[in-house]
């Protein structure tokens, strides 16, 4: 299944490390060439002979260890990767990775890497959702590397919580995806929307809304792991725009109205999973400083329902974030929108809000519907390309 894929499994020191002696026995039984570099405390919890038997190879704990043929093994190793798997990921490793710290033999191989990387955290839960672990996570994810959330359970401390690493089958499962992944947009671009749209009140104050442009990043991200080409239509987002093969960048919703309408023609399906503001005000030519205010506001146009109505056999999938009705409102849209699939999200649920790195959401087709767990805005970004092939 991997042969020909080499795999470099980054060990932390951390009790779950003993879990990692299955990854690297499932990556070797699927014919990957596995290396394994340990930490210093990983070694505290798994013995280096071990790695190496499954392995096959000589594991690497000490950047000045001598006992091996001269090369310059750390960047001789980086350039060798087709996938770098850390694993457990510990609070220490990964705040050394966001800010580029290499001093160890693990951190420095990694930071001359260039290939896919995938972090997956174990640590205790108050670890795990300290404000330093989370911006570190954010960091880098924002870098485009790959986070696999934790699960949650009893953990070795004894708390229960998030924190446990998660099983060696599922981590080698999305090594997997990682290394070969579909490729069933091949031929095929996508237009993506993203982000919050602004409408200027005066030169200062803008009306704007709470998306983070989050979901559409990882629609991009998805859309060209799978061989497509991407045109991404980008409103102000939270993390930089990327993954696309062209971009443009837009403030207010009549500004990526035209994007839009101007760039679907060269497209094969549009989702608009941006956030346009639906009303403007007459922006007043310097900073107002009134006591009072009061804006008249005006309609938008619709996006949605202009591409509706232009797109012929493209295909059309757009969003909807609601705090009440959802399903009733989401096919409402899908009507009127003339749209082939709603991806619909109650807002008002915890870890499907604005600016959160997951979301819960119901796919709606004119055929049927689709109920999701809570999962990665990641992961459902491919869910929801499965479901567009099938339209």
């Amino acid at each position: 299944m991997l042969s020909g894929k080499t795999v470099v499994v980054g060990v932390c020191g951390g009790i779950a490390a003993y879990k990692v002696c299955e990854l690297v026995s499932r990556l070797k039984k699927a014919n990957a060439d596995v290396y394994v570099v340990m930490t210093k405390n990983a070694t505290e919890f798994v013995t280096p002979l071990t790695f190496e038997t499954l392995s096959g190879n000589r594991v690497v704990c000490d950047m000045f260890d001598r006992d091996f043929p001269w090369e310059v093994e750390h960047i001789s190793l980086a350039k060798k990767a087709d996938i770098f798997v850390i694993a457990p990921a510990t609070a220490n490793v990964i705040a050394k990775v966001a800010h580029g710290i290499a001093d160890d033999f693990l951190t420095t191989t990694l930071l001359a890497a260039t290939c896919d990387v995938l972090v997956v955290p174990a640590m205790n839960t108050n670890m795990l959702n300290a404000s330093a672990t989370r911006d570190n996570l954010r960091v880098l994810k924002n870098r485009g590397i790959y986070i696999m959330e934790s699960e949650s359970g009893r953990l070795a401390c004894g708390d229960v919580g998030s924190g446990r690493l998660p099983e060696p089958c599922r981590i080698f499962d999305e090594t997997a995806k990682i290394l070969l992944p579909k490729r069933d947009f091949e031929g095929k671009t996508v237009l993506v929307t993203a982000g919050g749209t602004e409408e200027p009140i005066d030169p200062v104050r803008v009306i704007t809304n709470r998306s983070s442009g989050k979901m559409g990043m990882a629609l991009c991200s998805a859309v060209k792991r799978r061989g497509g080409k991407v045109v991404l239509v980008a409103a102000n987002t939270s993390i930089p725009p990327r993954d696309c093969d062209e971009l443009i960048s837009v403030k207010t919703t009549k500004q990526m109205y035209d994007a839009v309408l101007s760039a679907m023609g060269k497209c094969d399906v549009i989702i608009k999973a941006a956030a346009p503001s639906d009303y403007f005000a007459d922006s007043a030519p310097q900073k107002i400083k009134s006591e009072t205010l009061t804006l008249k506001l005006k309609k938008n146009p619709d996006i949605a329902i202009a591409v509706g109505e232009k797109k012929g056999d493209k295909k059309l999938v757009i969003f909807c974030a609601e705090t009440e009705n959802l399903k009733e409102n989401a096919r409402k849209k899908l009507s009127s929108k003339h749209a082939d699939m709603v991806v619909a999200n109650d807002v008002k649920r915890e870890g499907a809000g604005f600016d959160v790195d997951t979301n819960i959401a119901t796919l709606i087709t004119k055929t049927g519907e689709t109920d999701l767990p809570l999962m990665s805005k990641s992961d459902l970004a491919d869910v929801i390309l499965d479901e567009i092939t099938k339209l």
